[in-house]
This record gives C-alpha cells, structure tokens and sequence, in this order.
C-alpha cells in the first residue's frame, strides 16, 4: 500500500486518479475508493459551507498508510494442530487541499531574448 501512496502524494486528484485506474497493483483499488470519498466530502464540506469549490485544483496534500488492526486466525496443520495466520489490515489517511490559482503551475518567467544583430552600443 505503501508503494502506492508515494507515487500519489503530491499530485493533482485527476492526475492521482488516472495513476490508480490504470495501477496493476492490488492496493490502488482500495486507495482508488479512498480519494474518491475525500473527492466527495471535500465537495460536501463546500457545500455545507456555502463555498465554490473546483474539484480541478484539487491535490493531496498528505497521504499516509499506517497499520490497523490485525485479525487473527488459525489453520489446520499437520497431526492435529493449528498454525496462526495474522490477516493484516491497514488506515490509509488522504488530506486533500485546494491550490491557489497563482499557486497552479506558475509559468516560468521566458528568458530574455538575444538578438543576433548588433546594434548602436
């Protein structure tokens, strides 16, 4: 889960999204459903609000897998026994905030134009 988180982190949330769509690891459809869902209470909260919010300038601004609970299991085993099987969960944590417009990809100043003419010095 965690390799997918930090491919992510940082990025625009349609950026994020596609990543995940078309990720071949099993942990991006899980983390795909979680943007998702803070996609859609960030909207809520916006609307609760009375705010406009675009969903375009949207990134993720903190992303974090920590370890859950683990549930724990037994298997049969040879000659009667019982071998545990720890089945490993996980809280992933996605803060989405909105970038400025001035903020949003800042066009880099053009350098200054050389002229191959020489002119009056």
């Amino acid at each position: 889960m965690r390799l997918v988180i930090d491919q992510i982190r940082g990025k625009d949330v349609n950026e994020a999204l596609g990543l995940l769509r078309f990720s071949k690891k099993h942990a991006a459809k899980q983390i795909e459903k979680v943007l998702n869902s803070a996609v859609a209470n960030a909207e809520f909260k916006s609307r609760e609000g009375n705010e406009s919010i675009d969903v375009d300038t949207l990134y993720i601004k903190h992303a974090i897998v920590n370890e859950g609970p683990a549930l724990r299991r037994f298997m049969p085993a040879a000659q009667g026994r019982a071998t545990p099987i720890r089945k490993r969960t996980s809280h992933v944590e996605i803060v989405l905030d909105a970038r400025e417009d001035n903020k949003q990809r800042a066009p880099r100043p053009a350098p200054p134009a050389s002229s191959s003419s020489r002119g009056n010095r």
